[in-house]
């Protein structure tokens, strides 16, 4: 488990920066008080702590001094209070180490498309939403029963590919009041918040991606002519959704002009599908003479019966051919993998994105999302390249039993090292060394 452990060293040196309010020096570390914190999401269990403390009290030793190489094991409070001043651009070189272990082993290769280029999906998600708690941080909203409401959002960037079931969460933007959001109005500005977030993480993160050759995925909303002039000047491509309502002059032009096309049939499984793509190169993105000027493609899929079962639109800046109307059009409807394959997971698979781990009055409830992604980043980085993590993944079948038999075992054996924890999985027997602490 040479990744892992390589991870968590990395991790562990980002947590050790942590500023630190203490005037003098405390009992726990900073690198001690962020792992802590992280361990819970990786290990999918809000109680590790505390069945770490009950271990160390018996065995003197936890999983958290074996697996995660903490010294001592911080109170829940102690975490939350040491963590509230702390930004979560502090985890930013662990996020970049996720990508950068990925790259130097081939687990980029799958999700590599279009020669050699790198999908990142780009979408805005709540992750936090209370009428009695909030922070100087929180958005606010009215709801119809008149009550104020503070929430928490973010705009999300994930590498996702077509046919691959797994993603890469980065580092997101959170989306804060100074997108232009004032009390009462975040619905009406929902659109201008996540394109200004989107736009700072550009700034932010562009050249941190560059080496990738990054093609970004969204909705109709990055759509617009300021945030694609920002791809293109940050030297990556665009590949968004494009709809009639909200592109009027880009329809208007291509009304009535002879559109390229082509059509293929494919079988899957045992339906047959008929893809039918257009396209349409140099239309105008808006009205006026300085309008980008983008290429168009429409892509409808019918079934045997001639039903229409999909129909949508994307404005690029790649050029397109009809040798590959349509793997763009596949890399375009990819975009929906940061619904499906990330937030959905996050949300309803274990890593409970929306529950309330800590709110703070400063940077906590961030930083603790934060964490939760950089959990999922370790999880994939593992299920690409960790042999012995991905048999044991196999061994228990779903994602669900697998952290439900991590969360068992860590309750009440030590285990030296990942390896150990990882073959104990796999054959559904701890070695005689673990045993020992069961007879003991």
């Amino acid at each position: 488990m040479l990744i892992l452990d390589r991870l968590l060293t990395g991790l562990h040196e980002a947590c050790a920066a942590f500023p630190d309010k203490r005037k003098g020096a405390g009992d726990y570390s900073m690198a001690d008080i962020g792992l802590s914190a992280f361990s819970l999401f990786f290990m999918q269990s809000e109680s590790f702590l505390s069945y770490q403390r009950s271990l160390e009290e018996g065995r003197k030793t936890s999983n958290c001094h074996t697996l995660f190489g903490m010294a001592k094991i911080p109170t829940d409070n102690h975490i939350r209070s040491m963590l509230d001043p702390v930004r979560p651009s502090h985890l930013q070189s662990s996020f970049d180490q996720v990508v950068a272990v990925l790259r130097e082993k081939g687990g980029m290769r799958e999700f590599e498309q279009l020669g050699g280029r790198t999908l990142i999906a780009l979408d805005g998600t709540e992750y936090f939403c209370s009428y009695k708690l909030g922070c100087p941080h929180c958005l606010t909203r009215k709801r119809s029963n008149g009550k104020t409401e503070f929430y928490h959002s973010m705009l999300a960037a994930t590498i996702v590919a077509p046919g691959h079931n797994m993603v890469v969460p980065l580092m997101p933007e959170f989306i804060t009041k100074q997108d232009g959001a004032e009390p009462g109005e975040q619905e009406a500005k929902k659109q201008d918040c996540e394109r200004n977030a989107a736009k700072r993480w550009l700034v932010a993160h562009s050249e941190r991606v560059k080496e990738l050759r990054p093609v970004y995925l969204g909705d109709d909303l990055f759509a617009c002519q300021p945030f694609c002039e920002a791809v293109l000047a940050s030297g990556a491509d665009f590949l968004f959704t494009a709809k009639p309502d909200s592109h009027k002059t880009l329809y208007d032009f291509m009304n009535g002009a002879a559109l390229n096309e082509v059509s293929h049939v494919r079988k899957e499984g045992a339906k047959k599908l008929t893809y039918r793509y257009r396209w349409f190169s140099g239309a105008p993105l808006r009205d006026g003479k300085d309008a980008l000027s983008v290429n168009w493609i429409g892509v409808a899929i019918s079934d045997a019966k001639g039903k229409t079962t999909y129909d949508g639109a994307f404005v690029t800046s790649l050029e397109v051919s009809h040798e590959n109307v349509a793997k763009i059009a596949t890399c375009a409807r990819a975009r929906w993998k940061i619904e499906n394959e990330s937030f959905n997971i996050l949300k309803n698979n274990g890593y409970h994105l929306e529950h309330n781990f800590g709110h703070g009055k400063q940077h906590l409830a961030m930083l603790f999302v934060a964490m939760n992604l950089l959990a999922f980043a370790f999880h994939t980085a593992c299920d690409c390249l960790e042999d012995l993590w991905v048999k044991a993944r196999e061994a228990k079948r779903a994602r669900k039993r697998f952290f439900e038999h991590i969360r068992t075992i860590t309750a009440y054996l030590v285990f030296p090292d990942w390896q150990t924890l990882m073959t104990t999985l796999i054959n559904s027997k701890p070695p005689p060394e673990i045993e020992k602490q069961i007879a003991g």
